[in-house]
C-alpha cells in the first residue's frame, strides 16, 4: 500500500464505524496560551474534554498534522539521527466524545491493524496502566481483560505513569492510555531477544504505532486529578510510523512519505543516501543531513502555510530555529553553499495536494519565505565565521602578551570560551554545534560549561520575564453552563459570574472572570479585546481590562475580585472604544480587497492588528507598494466609505455553502461546520470574520495609510487610520505645512522655496568641508614633526580642533601615511562631546601585538564612555571632556 492509501484506509475504516471525518487543525495553536503549536491530535477537542464546548458529532475521525519541537514533547536533536523522531509529523486519530470508551476503541485497534492491515500479531505487543500509588490511581484491568480477548497474554504488558498516563502537558485532560507497538526485527534477532523487553525502551526496530487514550482526569494547577464530566476516546497512530511498519521498511525515511524528498536531494547535492550507515561511517553525515532536510521542511512550509512565519521570538522562533538548523545541514555536510532548502517545497506541496491543501494553495509564496530565510542565514553563517577568527586573533595577542607575565590566561589555551560560544549562539543566531566542529578542526574545545550557565542564565531571565502563575477555575455555579456571547448585538448584558481564577504575571495579580452571558468581544481574528465594566446591584463597579478567549471561554481580566460572586451583574462595554475599533475593523476588510483589486489576487492576509487606535494589516506580496499604488488603494476604500455600503451580516451559514459563494478564507485559521460572514457590496468585500463591525461605512468616516513597510520575506504591511483618528492627523499634517509657510513667509510655491533651501545647505555644507579639509592638511604636517621616537615607536599624542569625527579620521589616516611605525592618539571636544581615536600602522599590530579596539576601549573609560573598532583603527566617545587630558597622559603607558 501506498502512503495515501494507507491514510485513506484509516478514514474509510472509521467512517464505517460512524465516525464523522473533520479536517485538520491548523499546525500553529491559537486562542490557548498553554500551546504554541498542535503537539498532539486531541488539541482542537481540548475544550470539549473540559466540558467547555458541546461536541458535533460523538464520533470523529482525522489525520492531525502536529508539531513537536517545544516544551515537554521536544524531540528535535533526535531529528535525522534516528530513524522514527520527526518534527512534524501527522496523527491518525479516532475520537468518541462521551459515546463508546475502552471496549469498542480497543477491538477497532486490532481489527484495523490485523484484519484491514493484515499485521502480523505475533510481532505486536500492547500496554496497560499499572497505577500509580501515589497518585491514588488503581491498575487498569478492565483494558488487561479485554485486550486478553485477542492478544496472548505474554504480549500484554503493564507500564508505568510515565509510559502509560497520558497528558497533554502540565495541566489539562489526561488519563491511562493502552499503546500497541511493533516488532519489526527479523526472526532470527527476535528469537534470540524476547521483544516484551525492549518495549518503551528505545529500540529503532521495536516502536509504538499506536495509543489509546481514555480521557477520565483533568489535571489541575497543584497536580491533583479532577474526574472530567464525560469519559472520552483520545486514540493516536503515528502515520509515518504505521506506513513504515507496513511497507517492511526499517526506517520511517525509507518510505514514500520521505523517499521523494531525499532522492531529489541527493541528485541535486551528487552525494548517495546510505541509509544503512552507522555513525563514524562513510555516508553517515550525509544520510543524516538529507534526513534533516527531508523532514524539516515539512515543519517549517505547513507552518508558514499556517501563518507562522519565521521569527525571534515565541512560535516564530522555532519555526527559524528547524530552518536554520536544516540550512546548517546542507551547508555543513551537503555543501549547499546557495539557498536550496526550498526548492523542496514544491514537491512537497504535490506530495499533500488533495489532503493538506493549505500548502498547494500558498507554494509560491512559503518557497519564498524559505528563500529569503536561506539567504539571510547563509549570510549568518558568513558573520559567524568571522566572528570566529576574530575572536581567535584577539585571544593569539592576548596569550602572547601574557607570555612573559606573572598573570595567567583568562581561560585553558585549549578551549574556546563558554561566554563568547553563547554570544555568536544567541546575539548572531550562529549554532553552536558549527561552532564546536570549527573548534575542532583546529585543535581546540568549547567550554561547554561556561556555555550552558550562559544558556540557563539566559532562560531564567526569560522566564523571569513571561512567567504567568495561573491557579485553577475557582466554580461560582454548581454546574458547567455554555457561555452566550451577546456582543454582536447589545452592549451591555445581564449576567452571571460562572468562574473564576488569579493570575500572576510580571509580578502582578490579576484575576480572570467566565460569565454565562457577555458583550465583551474577546481577542481574536486580529481584534483586540472589548475593556468595560461589571456593575452590581449594590452599586459596586469592576473595571474590566481586557477580555480574551481561551479553550473556548470568554474571559474577562480584573484587577480586584467584586466583593459578592453570586450575585446578577451587568456587563457593560466601552462604547467609545467599541465604536472606534468597529471602524478600524471594516476598514480593514475594505483595506483587503483593495489591495487584491490594485496588486492582484495572490494577495492574502498573513496577520491583522485591529484597536481602537489604529490597525495593522500584514499581506503576502513580493514588491514595496509604490506610492502612486497606495494612493489608489486609498481612494477605493474612501470611495467604499462615502457610498455608506450596509454591512451584511450572515450567521451559521453552512461552511461549504459560504465558500462555494467566493467568500475570503484566512489560511492557518480553524473555521467549524457554520460560519459567519460579513459583506459590505457582494462584489467587492466578503470575508469569513466573527469580528464586529460597522452597520454601515459611511460610520468609519475617513481612512488614511501611515506606513507601508516590510516585515518578513514576501510579507508587507500597512498600519493606518480611520475615523477621529484619521481627522486628527489630517488636521495635524496641515498644521505642519502651516508652520513651513509661515517659517518660509508664505511663499507663492512652498516646494520650490524648500528646494532653493536644500540646494543652498548642499552648498554650504561643501564649502564647510573643503575648509576643513585645508585645516586638516595643514594640522597633518604640524602632528607629523611632533611624533616622539619611544621603543621603535612614532608616538603622537595630541587634543585638535576639528568639527567632526570624519575629519579626525582623515587627518589620522594622512598621517599613517607619511609616518612609519605610527601609535596615535586624537582626542577632540565636539560640541561638547569627548572623542577619541587611535591609529596604529599595521606592522606594530602584528610585531607588538598592540590593538586600536581594545587600546580605545581603555581610554573611553576616562571619559565615562565606551567604544571600538579594528586593531588599527578605532574611535570612541563619552560623556566627559574633562577626561580627555587625561586619555594623552595614559596613552604612552601602551607602548612604554
Amino acid at each position: 500500500m501506498t502512503a495515501t492509501e494507507i491514510r485513506q484506509t484509516f478514514l474509510d475504516f472509521f467512517a464505517s464505524k460512524g465516525h464523522v471525518i473533520v479536517p485538520s487543525a491548523p499546525i500553529v495553536v491559537k486562542n490557548d496560551p498553554t500551546l504554541m503549536f498542535t503537539n498532539a491530535g486531541m488539541n482542537q477537542f481540548k475544550n470539549i474534554f473540559l466540558g467547555e464546548a458541546v461536541a458535533k458529532a460523538p464520533r470523529v475521525a482525522d489525520t492531525q498534522r502536529c508539531l513537536r519541537v517545544s516544551g515537554k514533547h521536544n524531540d528535535l536533536e533526535e531529528v535525522g539521527v534516528d530513524t522514527y523522531h520527526h518534527t512534524m509529523f501527522e496523527m491518525l486519530g479516532n475520537w468518541s466524545f462521551g459515546d463508546y470508551f475502552k471496549k469498542e476503541a480497543i477491538a477497532w485497534s486490532w481489527e484495523l491493524l490485523t484484519e484491514v492491515y493484515k499485521l502480523d500479531k505475533n510481532r505486536l505487543y500492547v500496554t496497560y496502566f499499572e497505577g500509580d500509588e501515589k497518585e491514588g490511581l488503581e491498575k487498569d484491568t478492565e483494558t488487561y481483560d479485554l485486550w486478553k480477548q485477542y492478544v496472548d497474554e505474554a504480549h500484554i504488558l503493564p507500564g508505568n505513569k510515565k509510559d502509560n498516563f497520558w497528558e497533554m502537558g502540565e495541566t489539562g485532560p489526561c488519563g491511562p492510555c493502552s499503546e500497541i507497538h511493533f516488532d519489526s526485527r527479523p526472526d532470527n534477532e527476535r528469537t534470540e531477544v524476547d521483544g516484551a523487553t525492549l518495549i518503551n525502551a528505545d529500540h529503532d526496530q521495536v516502536i509504538e504505532i499506536w495509543n489509546n487514550v481514555f480521557m477520565q482526569f483533568n489535571r489541575l494547577k497543584d497536580g491533583s486529578l479532577q474526574s472530567l464530566p464525560n469519559k472520552h476516546v483520545d486514540t493516536g497512530m503515528g502515520f509515518e510510523r504505521l506506513v513504515r511498519v507496513l511497507q517492511g521498511k526499517s526506517s520511517n525515511y525509507d518510505t514514500d512519505v520521505f523517499q521523494p524528498l531525499i532522492e531529489f536531494i541527493a541528485d541535486k547535492s551528487g552525494k548517495a543516501y546510505y541509509a544503512e550507515a552507522k555513525p563514524g561511517e562513510d555516508g553517515w553525515n550525509d544520510a543524516v543531513a538529507m534526513r534533516v532536510l527531508a523532514d524539516h521542511i515539512r515543519a517549517i512550509s505547513f507552518a508558514i502555510a499556517d501563518g507562522q512565519l519565521p521569527s525571534n521570538n515565541k512560535a516564530g522562533y522555532v519555526i527559524r530555529r528547524i530552518l536554520r538548523r536544516a540550512v546548517r545541514y546542507q551547508y555543513q555536510y551537503l555543501d549547499f553553499k546557495e539557498p536550496f532548502l526550498n526548492q523542496l517545497v514544491p514537491l512537497l506541496a504535490v506530495q499533500f495536494k488533495g489532503v493538506f491543501d493549505e500548502l498547494w494553495n500558498q507554494k509560491d509564496f512559503v518557497q519564498k519565505v524559505v528563500l529569503e530565510e536561506e539567504v539571510s542565514f547563509l549570510r549568518t553563517l558568513g558573520n559567524g565565521i568571522n566572528k570566529f577568527e576574530e575572536y581567535l586573533q584577539k585571544r593569539k595577542n592576548e596569550l602572547k602578551k601574557l607570555k612573559n607575565s606573572d598573570d595567567l590566561p583568562f581561560v585553558d589555551e585549549g578551549l574556546i570560551e563558554g561566554d563568547f560560544a553563547f554570544e555568536l549562539s544567541d546575539t548572531y543566531g550562529f549554532p553552536i554545534d558549527l561552532t564546536e566542529l570549527m573548534a575542532r578542526e583546529i585543535g581546540l574545545s568549547i567550554d561547554m560549561g561556561g556555555f550552558n550557565d550562559a544558556l540557563q542564565a539566559q532562560k531564567q531571565r526569560s522566564r523571569a520575564a513571561t512567567a504567568i502563575d495561573t491557579s485553577d477555575w475557582v466554580m461560582v455555579m454548581e454546574e458547567e453552563v455554555p457561555v452566550e456571547f451577546t456582543g454582536y448585538d447589545e452592549t451591555e448584558t445581564i449576567a452571571h459570574i460562572v468562574k473564576y481564577r488569579k493570575v500572576k504575571a510580571k509580578g502582578k495579580e490579576q484575576y480572570q472572570i467566565v460569565l454565562d452571558k457577555t458583550p465583551f468581544y474577546a481577542e481574536s481574528g486580529g481584534q483586540v479585546g472589548d475593556k468595560g465594566e461589571l456593575v452590581f446591584p449594590d452599586g459596586e463597579i469592576i473595571e474590566i481590562t481586557d477580555t480574551k478567549k481561551e479553550n473556548g471561554l470568554i474571559v474577562h481580566f480584573t484587577d480586584e475580585l467584586p466583593d459578592t460572586l453570586e450575585d446578577a451583574l451587568t456587563a457593560i462595554i466601552d462604547q467609545q472604544q467599541r465604536n472606534s475599533t468597529e471602524n478600524n475593523h471594516s476598514a480593514t476588510h475594505l483595506l483587503h480587497a483593495a489591495l487584491k483589486q490594485v496588486l492582484g489576487t495572490h494577495v492574502n492576509q498573513k496577520g491583522s492588528l485591529v484597536s481602537a487606535d489604529y490597525l495593522r494589516f500584514d499581506f503576502s506580496h513580493f514588491a514595496k507598494v509604490s506610492d502612486e499604488e497606495l494612493l489608489q488603494i486609498e481612494a477605493i476604500v474612501n470611495g467604499k466609505i462615502r457610498e455608506n455600503v450596509a454591512l451584511k451580516e450572515e450567521r451559521n451559514v453552512p461552511y461549504d455553502v459560504a465558500i462555494s459563494s467566493g467568500v475570503t478564507a484566512l489560511f492557518g485559521e480553524k473555521y467549524g461546520d457554520h460560519v459567519r460572514v460579513i459583506t459590505f457590496d457582494e462584489t467587492f468585500s466578503k470575508e469569513l470574520c466573527g469580528g464586529t463591525h460597522v452597520k454601515a461605512t459611511g460610520q468609519i468616516g475617513y481612512f488614511k495609510i501611515v506606513t507601508e513597510s516590510a516585515v518578513a520575506a514576501g510579507v508587507r504591511r500597512i498600519e493606518a487610520i480611520s475615523g477621529i483618528a484619521a481627522e486628527l492627523y489630517i488636521n495635524e499634517q496641515a498644521r505642519l505645512v502651516q508652520q513651513v509657510k509661515e517659517l518660509l513667509k508664505n511663499p507663492k510655491d512652498v516646494t520650490k522655496s524648500i528646494e532653493s533651501l536644500l540646494d543652498e545647505n548642499t552648498r554650504l555644507k561643501k564649502e564647510l568641508e573643503k575648509s576643513v579639509l585645508e585645516k586638516s592638511a595643514g594640522l597633518k604636517d604640524e602632528l607629523a614633526k611632533k611624533a616622539e621616537q619611544i621603543n621603535g615607536v612614532n608616538f603622537i599624542a595630541q587634543q585638535v580642533e576639528l568639527p567632526n569625527a570624519d575629519a579626525i579620521k582623515t587627518l589620522a589616516y594622512h598621517l599613517k601615511d607619511i609616518v612609519n611605525d605610527l601609535f596615535l592618539v586624537l582626542v577632540a571636544d565636539i560640541a561638547g562631546k569627548p572623542n577619541i581615536t587611535v591609529m596604529i600602522a599595521e606592522n606594530l599590530v602584528k610585531e607588538k601585538g598592540l590593538h586600536a579596539g581594545n587600546i580605545v576601549k581603555e581610554l573611553a573609560k576616562l571619559v565615562k564612555g565606551g567604544g571600538g573598532g579594528q586593531p588599527f583603527f578605532a574611535t570612541a566617545g563619552g560623556s566627559d571632556v574633562s577626561g580627555l587630558s587625561a586619555v594623552l597622559e595614559k596613552a604612552k603607558s601602551y607602548i612604554l
